[in-house]
């Protein structure tokens, strides 16, 4: 318990006063996959999250997943997202993207287990909804409109995972239209016609249960990495490269896992970053992230 307090004070702390996250997809890809459900095939998980942003933009985003394993070695998943933001451009609300990813997963062999993943993440938007026909920028853009591709590995070693993605944009269907000179705000960058490089992802997870087993904890750090500079085309119709856009971002995230029965869980996730980019203009900025999941397995 010690060292779950300490856990959760540092949370509280970083809370009040970090801004980053930047997850475009590449942190939850994965997660579907981790269950030690052995007796059903099929599974299904409701999830609601609740996130605060740059100039106190609220978010509220469900999504439903659906996993088949096929066998102990294939598995396939498929999510749709939506997403409401809230703020003073007002509210927008609106389907966001679905994901496609498989997994393959290897023998286990002396107490390590590999897996590997690939995948692909299709918009619903290109990132130019509007409210009264005014533009937004891309913190209230349910989906950065790329067509994203996925990679992954996976080891587990006893109680660790060590996670490593990366997240790909191979088409950009991106057509946002924001300028910060027509704004009567400065707090978003211009983004018109905003095209955005690849992330890489390494997490590391510590799973322990407590003595019943119903209740489990899986504190895990994440590591992004943004492997370039993004860019915008401005006023002028010119390409515009958005200097410090790239760089590291480390995430801490906290998940709380409840059994419920045989078939069906409930957890908890709390999330927040420790280092941040130094400019994010892809609307990914979140002080801190609280989500609620249900699954059932059947």
């Amino acid at each position: 318990m010690k060292k779950l307090t300490v856990i959760l004070t540092l949370f509280v702390h970083f809370f009040t006063s970090a801004q980053g996250c930047s997850d475009a997809g590449i942190c939850t890809i994965g997660t579907a996959f981790q269950s030690n459900e052995k007796e059903h095939k099929n599974s299904i998980e409701l999830a609601t999250i609740y996130g605060v942003g740059e100039a106190d933009v609220t978010y509220i985003s469900p999504y439903i997943s659906y996993t088949r394993k096929f066998n102990e070695k294939i598995a396939l998943s498929a999510k749709v997202t939506f997403s409401s933001a809230n703020g003073s451009f007002g509210t927008r609300a609106s389907f966001g993207d679905a994901y496609l990813i498989g997994n393959y997963t290897f023998k286990e062999k002396k107490n390590k287990q590999w897996s590997v993943l690939t995948g692909w993440k299709f918009p619903f938007t290109a990132s130019n909804l509007k409210i009264n026909d005014f533009s937004l920028p891309l913190d209230y853009q349910a989906s950065l409109g790329t067509f994203d591709l996925f990679l992954g590995a996976n080891l587990k070693y006893k109680k660790w995972d060590f996670n490593s993605a990366l997240q790909i944009p191979v088409f950009n269907n991106n057509k946002n239209s924001y300028f910060v000179e027509y704004s009567a705000t400065t707090d978003f960058p211009s983004t018109n016609l905003f095209e955005r490089k690849s992330d890489a992802l390494f997490r590391t997870t510590y799973t322990f249960k407590t003595s019943k087993e119903k209740l489990t904890f899986k504190p895990n750090v994440l590591f992004i990495y943004h492997l370039g500079e993004d860019s915008y085309e401005n006023i002028f119709g010119q390409r515009q490269t958005i200097e410090n856009s790239d760089g590291l971002t480390i995430n801490g995230n906290l998940v709380t896992n409840y059994q419920l029965d045989k078939q069906s869980s409930l957890e908890l996730s709390l999330a927040t970053p420790f280092v941040v980019r130094e400019i994010r203009p892809d609307g990914l900025t979140r002080g801190f992230v609280a989500s609620v999941h249900y699954r059932i397995a059947f």
